[in-house]
């Protein structure tokens, strides 16, 4: 099954120290590159945040983003450290001593003296184990987006296939009519000019001009991609850059069909083809 490169997937989790919000979003790049964003307390998981990242997408360009909200009783949570208070009070006290004038700072002024209160590092390593575990469950959900959205994007390039198989065998079938609408305009025009001409040259004309206008090898190997996209398609890994490869190949044979037509039909079909294999390009673009 093929999978797009275009999802979202949004994942909340509560725990006892904290609110958790992964949110992931992917969209159409020639490589696998992430950008993972996280809260300062959290940084030390961005290796394995790439590997879980890594484990799960072939393409993409993919934006992770983890919001921590730490609960009030964390967030209000105090240390005083004494012994830092006790120097800032020495220092205080041997100021007034030596300055009469000095005054004594006052209980807001001391505890927002740098060092006298600090805020307890919240203990991550629950939070870690939560946080990656909600990380898969946003992978899966974005997976599985790209999953949904891959299935519509097989159905429409199947059906593409289908309609350029169509187009290569009105056109095989046209063949003989072709060359036998051109045998009768250079009889018709032979006989209103009212020459003799020698038959083995006339064969030979003609079979030099049936030889320009051959397009069987074109229609052969435009029916071999055909084959090799439908193979390609239920691949189970990534084949974007496969399929991306064979719509060159199959423009290349669709101009060259254009350029040996001999007739109307043959060039609309050659069109239809271009046209076509264009709107099987757009969508491989989305493929990963």
């Amino acid at each position: 099954m093929i999978r797009s490169m275009t999802a979202f997937a949004r994942v909340d989790g509560k725990i006892a120290d904290a609110e958790l919000t992964w949110e992931l979003r992917s969209v159409n790049h020639r490589y696998l590159e992430a950008f993972v964003r996280l809260p300062d307390e959290l940084r030390v998981m961005e290796s394995l945040v790439r590997e879980r990242i890594n484990s799960r997408l072939g393409r993409g360009k993919v934006e992770c983003v983890l919001r921590c909200g730490w609960t009030i009783e964390q967030r209000v949570t105090m240390e005083l450290d004494k012994d830092r208070l006790a120097a800032v009070l020495a220092a205080c006290r041997e100021v007034e001593t030596r300055c009469a004038e000095a005054t004594s700072p006052g209980v807001i002024e001391l505890l927002r003296w740098p060092g006298v209160v600090r805020e307890p590092e919240p203990d991550t390593g629950l939070v870690q184990a939560e946080a990656l575990e909600l990380l898969e469950r946003a992978l899966d959900e974005l997976v599985a987006t790209r999953e949904r959205e891959g299935q519509q994007i097989h159905n429409h390039l199947m059906a593409r296939l289908d309609g350029i198989q169509q187009q290569v065998q009105a056109v095989k079938l046209r063949l003989p009519a072709v060359l036998e609408r051109i045998r009768n305009k250079l009889d018709a025009r032979l006989a209103e000019l009212q020459v003799q001409v020698d038959n083995d040259r006339f064969e030979q004309e003609l079979a030099y001009l049936a030889q320009k206008m051959d397009v069987d090898e074109e229609l052969d190997r435009l029916e071999g991609h055909v084959t090799e996209a439908r193979r390609v398609l239920e691949r189970s890994e990534p084949v974007g850059r496969r399929l991306d490869f064979l719509m060159q190949e199959f423009n290349r044979e669709a101009n060259t069909l254009a350029s040996k037509s001999a007739d109307s039909e043959t060039t609309a079909a050659a069109v239809e083809l271009k046209v076509l294999i264009e709107q099987m390009r757009e969508q491989v673009q989305n493929v990963e």
